[in-house]
């Protein structure tokens, strides 16, 4: 496998090791104010913004919000998903009432209803290719996509055989209407900031 760590640092080659033994070494070489995942078997690492951070958080206060404070949602919590070597850390998660982990400690894709995955420019092919297709094969209902660059979201809709089968572009500021979706509720963006 090829770990290839973006924002100029280097890369170095191992074909024995699983997902959870790059994880671990994963967590030991990631530093404060960066991001670590799986990607189709690359290790990627991109710097955390204050923009990416402040899209988060309001699109995790807004499901708390509506679902409450109990609720299962998640962020940059491991979460591994159909396909070779694919054990991503979402930007947003929301798992279904009664979700359980599973016996390695981690949560099943099959329990996620919601993913929001914002944009940094270092693994941006990534979200709008590899991983919005393994949300896909997951059958993750509702994938969004906050792009600060060009101050767009892109829902996805309607996962079959692999695919999403509605896409939805809309501008920061747009609401994002999900209530026709198992979340029932409308995301607001006004708030997101732009790069």
């Amino acid at each position: 496998m090829t770990i290839a760590l973006t924002d100029r640092t280097e890369m170095a080659e191992n074909s024995e090791l699983s997902s959870d033994e790059m994880f671990e070494l994963l967590y030991g070489i990631v530093p404060e104010g960066y991001k670590g995942e799986i990607v189709g078997g690359v290790v990627h690492m991109a710097p955390q913004r204050g923009t990416h951070w402040e899209i988060i958080l309001d699109a995790c206060l807004q499901l708390k919000g509506h679902f409450g404070r109990l609720s299962r949602i998640m962020s940059d919590v491991r979460l591994d998903l159909p396909g070779e070597g694919n054990a991503f850390a979402p930007d947003v998660f929301k798992l279904s009432d009664g979700a359980e982990q599973d016996a390695k400690g981690h949560w099943r894709y099959q329990d996620v209803e919601f993913v929001l995955e914002v944009i940094s420019r270092g693994t941006a092919d990534n979200d709008y290719g590899r991983k919005m297709a393994a949300y896909a094969a997951g059958g993750i209902p509702v994938y969004v996509i906050a792009d600060p660059y060009t101050r767009l979201c892109h829902v996805h809709t309607l996962p079959k055989d692999g695919e999403y089968r509605a896409q939805l572009t809309l501008d920061f500021g747009d609401p994002i209407d999900l209530t026709d979706t198992v979340l029932g509720l409308t995301i607001t963006t006004d708030a997101f900031p732009r790069d």
